[in-house]
This record gives structure tokens, C-alpha cells and sequence, in this order.
């Protein structure tokens, strides 16, 4: 019955829950600092790279392919929006990195301008500006549809948030156990850790209205939230989650998470 009511909800209204779905996990996952002071690195670097595993199927699976299936009959060569729209989305994080001052997990160096600013506000930040462009790619998905274009679906859109609500459980845990090592109150971890992903469900309700408005920007759209969030993994995720000396742990994990979201967009595609 929930689910009826759902797909009975204008798109713009689904890509916001859907959202709300995605900050919900991040929540959970951040929740977990009531429960323990310290997670075993391990478990840690094999969810994160788990995280990046789905993270990367879903900018092909979810994004890329779309956006180039979308392009055909447009008079320009059919790679051609994809591969603009994700330069631009990785060139876009990478002026957002050098404009505003952050900490990534697992490092002490800032990065961004000089700042006094909290440790726990830049790395609360650094968490934050990675989650925009997976917010991002929750409302283009169901933008598309709201635009009623052909390639788009609303098993697929759900297949997306559904996978990156999975992978933003350890990106929860990732910002408040941390803050716990470093003697702040388990209120305050979990606080800064769901603040993170407050941005996604925004994100996500402007990528949808983006989409709606200006529906020829569809594939370029698709496009620039895959190479935002590929910059993520790259720059961020899967750094980390090697740094500690699991690597093999964390490519494995990387490798299963790839295969679950192929699975959940072809299957429910």
C-alpha cells in the first residue's frame, strides 16, 4: 500500500523522498556511534570500499548509459553530452574542493583555503560537498521521468536511491566515529554525521525541478552527476579506504558493491 501511494506522487515528489531516503541512511549509519566507540578498521575500509563499488556501477549503470541511450537522435554524436556533462560534473567538485576548506576521514591535512575552523566542521563539510552530487543524481533520475522521457523509469530511479541509501550507511559511520575517538559526546557525532547527508534530499529535489525545466539538459544533467560522483570515489573514497593497510579487504568489498548495484538497476530496471 505504501508503495502505491508512492508511484501515485508527482516525481518531483518521489525524487524528495527519495532523498529523505538517502539522508535517512546516512543517519542510520552515523546512529551507530550509540552503539560502540570504535568500529574494527576492517569492517570500516570494506564498507567504504563497498560504498565506492556501487558509487561507480551506479554513474554507468544509472547514469552514463542513459545519458548516451538519450543522446541518439539528437544530431550530435551520441557520447558527446555524456562525456561533456561528466567532465563538467568532476571539473565542478574539483572547484568546489578548492574554494571551501574541508577535511577528509582518515587525514590530517586540510584542504581549501587556510581556515580556523573546527576539525569536526571541515570534516563534517568534506562529507557534505561528496554528498551533493549523489542528491544529484536521485532527482535527475526522477526528473526524467516527470520529463517523460522513453529511456526513463521509475524501477530504475528507485534501483538508484535504493543503492546509494546502501552505500551512505558507512559514509554515516565514516564522519561520527571519528568525532568519537576524539572525545566528542556521542549526541554531537551522531549530529555532525546526519548533518552530512542533509544535502542530498536538497540535491535532490533541485536536480528533478533542473531536469523538468530545461528537459534538453537531460543527458548532460545525467552526465555531470556520474563525474561528480566518480571524483568522489576516486579522490575520497577509495583513499581512504586503502590507507590503513586493507586494501585487498576494501577492493573486494569495491567489487561486490559494483556487482549489487548492476544488479539492482539491470534487475529492476
Amino acid at each position: 500500500m505504501v508503495m502505491g501511494q508512492f508511484l501515485a506522487l508527482d516525481p518531483v515528489v518521489q525524487a524528495l523522498l527519495a532523498g529523505l531516503f538517502t539522508w535517512t541512511l546516512t543517519a542510520l549509519g552515523a546512529a551507530t556511534v550509540f552503539l560502540t566507540r570504535e568500529v574494527d578498521r576492517r569492517v570500516l575500509d570494506g564498507m567504504l570500499g563497498f560504498a565506492a563499488g556501487v558509487m561507480i556501477a551506479a554513474s554507468f549503470w544509472s547514469l552514463l548509459l542513459p545519458a548516451i541511450e538519450m543522446s541518439a537522435g539528437t544530431g550530435l554524436p551520441e557520447w558527446m553530452p555524456a562525456a561533456a556533462g561528466f567532465l563538467a560534473g568532476g571539473i565542478f567538485l574539483r572547484g568546489v574542493d578548492m574554494l571551501l576548506p574541508h577535511l577528509h576521514p582518515g587525514l590530517s591535512r586540510t584542504e581549501g583555503p587556510a581556515t580556523s575552523w573546527r576539525r569536526s566542521t571541515l570534516l563534517v563539510l568534506a562529507i557534505t560537498i561528496h554528498n551533493i552530487p549523489e542528491g544529484l543524481a536521485v532527482g535527475v533520475a526522477f526528473g526524467a521521468l516527470a520529463a517523460g522521457h522513453p529511456t526513463a523509469s521509475l524501477a530504475a530511479a528507485l534501483a538508484l536511491a535504493l543503492g546509494i541509501g546502501i552505500q551512505n550507511f558507512p559514509e554515516g559511520m565514516a564522519v561520527s566515529v571519528p568525532l568519537r575517538r576524539e572525545g566528542l559526546s556521542p549526541l554531537r557525532c551522531f549530529w555532525y554525521g546526519q548533518v552530512s547527508g542533509v544535502v542530498e534530499p536538497v540535491a535532490a529535489l533541485l536536480g528533478a525541478v533542473a531536469v523538468i525545466v530545461a528537459a534538453p539538459l537531460l543527458p548532460y544533467a545525467l552526465a555531470f552527476a556520474a563525474g561528480a560522483m566518480i571524483f568522489v570515489v576516486v579522490e575520497d573514497v577509495i583513499p581512504e579506504s586503502q590507507i590503513n593497510g586493507h586494501a585487498d579487504l576494501a577492493t573486494m568489498g569495491a567489487l561486490v558493491g559494483f556487482v549489487v548495484m548492476m544488479v539492482l538497476d539491470v534487475g529492476l530496471g
